[in-house]
């Protein structure tokens, strides 16, 4: 790797909630710079690690797009191969989940990549911002969080981003890791990752050489495949929120198999946590009927993460064969260590 100078701590900063300020119609919207954010952290000065601040966009997390997202991942590689240790993202907190993820695809160093948040902003009482920046700064400059993959650090806690989910819309403690739980936690300035995980998220091999539109069904009750009809029009790709373990009614299973011999067609589970199974029901609109007509098992990625995956591939031209591949790669990776790791 090649070095500029000194280790240091990219810090790239996007907007959102942790960067608004009150307007004149009552509302917040991000008016604060990476600078002015880092500037109110206390306790940063007793950190062994120079930063390196950027402004890179200054949007409400909901308006990120891929375009951001692909020159963002170019912009932390430069840093990493630049004698960066470790790289922080403050963004919003609506879209950190789908962010984190493709991060962690896209950037397949051993340097960790954290991205932070904040849910209230900084003119309400108990700010969770300056803490949250701190403890991410932390993980991002801390050995034992090297080989982890992207991370998300909110409520001093430290979050693998393939399972880091946003579970409340208004509470500190929003984001959960379903079926896992963190990995690890900062605590009196320590960094403690206790749980490491086995295998990391597929790197892909990504180039975007096309524009991509990925649909999101979610199924529900007495749902007939005609909404999904009218979708399939207008995607090149297709994330199915099933029911249960990949369920969905009977009208629906063939309006599925139908569309997935022209387009990909990913099947996951809207339930938040748990694997679409593979061969326990047979009715049709099971998990075996939908799988048989050609659907992809998302195996234990949500639907948003499905979506992301899924939209990577059909982006970076990626065929039948490769997306199936990858899939199954992604839910090969859910194994974990109980290692600990430490940092006094």
């Amino acid at each position: 790797m090649r070095t500029s100078g000194s280790p240091y701590v990219a810090v790239f900063g996007l907007g959102g909630t942790i960067a608004m300020t009150q307007a004149s119609d009552g509302g917040v919207s991000p008016v604060l710079s990476a600078s002015d954010l880092v500037a109110a952290v206390p306790g940063l000065s007793d950190l062994q690690a120079e930063l390196r601040i950027r402004d890179f966009r200054n949007k409400p997390g909901a308006s990120l797009d891929f375009a951001d997202l692909y020159e963002l991942a170019a912009a932390i590689d430069e840093a990493l191969n630049d004698g960066c240790v470790g790289a922080v993202v403050i963004q919003g907190t609506d879209t950190i989940e789908e962010v984190a993820y493709v991060l962690d695809l896209l950037l397949p160093a051993d340097a960790p990549v954290v991205v932070t948040g904040a849910m209230r902003n900084p003119t309400m009482a108990g700010a969770d911002g300056p803490a949250n920046i701190l403890a991410a700064i932390r993980v991002a400059a801390s050995p034992c969080a090297r080989g982890l993959g992207c991370l998300v650090v909110l409520n001093d806690q430290v979050h693998a981003a393939r399972w880091a989910q946003k579970a409340h819309t208004g509470s500190p403690a929003a984001f959960i890791s379903p079926d896992h739980g963190p990995l690890g936690y900062v605590i009196e300035g320590r960094v403690r990752i206790p749980v490491r995980i086995r295998l990391r998220s597929p790197a892909l091999e990504f180039a975007p050489r096309r524009s991509a539109r990925v649909g999101l069904a979610t199924i529900a009750l007495g749902d007939d495949g005609t909404l999904i009809e009218a979708l399939a029009e207008h995607v090149d790709g297709l994330v199915v929120a099933a029911f249960g373990a990949g369920h969905v009614p009977t009208a629906v299973a063939p309006v599925l198999g139908k569309l997935a011999g022209h387009i990909p067609v990913v099947l996951a589970s809207r339930t938040g946590a748990g694997p679409v199974h593979r061969v326990t029901y047979g009715f049709p609109g099971s998990e075996r009927d939908l799988l048989a007509q050609g659907l992809i098992s998302a195996g234990c990625l949500d639907p948003l993460k499905s979506r992301i995956m899924l939209h990577l591939l059909i982006a970076s031209g990626a065929d039948d064969v490769g997306i199936r591949k990858a899939f199954a790669a992604a839910d090969d990776v859910s194994e974990l260590d109980g290692h600990e790791g430490t940092e006094a």
